[in-house]
């Protein structure tokens, strides 16, 4: 098996977790956690977002683009995951 660099990524347009250097990432927790430790951690690697579960920081975290991240706040804004939560 080979290592590759973001930029030699065969399989998609942006990188997997393992792909990327997470180890000067900055995580930053969520700050409601609904009284059970249920928090989603987020970071910054290069130009992508990171997200992963803060009881299972060893596991590989999910890779976004800025803009999915947007689409995705923005959606919530506009009540478009409402039904997730009902």
């Amino acid at each position: 098996m080979t290592s590759t660099t973001p930029a030699e990524s065969t399989h998609s347009e942006k990188p997997i977790a393992a792909e990327l250097d997470l180890s000067s990432v900055e995580w930053r927790r969520t700050s409601f956690t609904g009284g059970n430790n249920n928090c989603a951690e987020f970071g910054r690697a290069g130009e992508f977002i990171v997200w992963r579960d803060s009881k299972r920081p060893t596991q590989e975290p999910l890779v976004y683009t800025k803009a999915e991240v947007a689409a995705l706040i923005d959606g919530a804004r506009a009540g478009e995951l409402d039904y997730l939560l009902a």
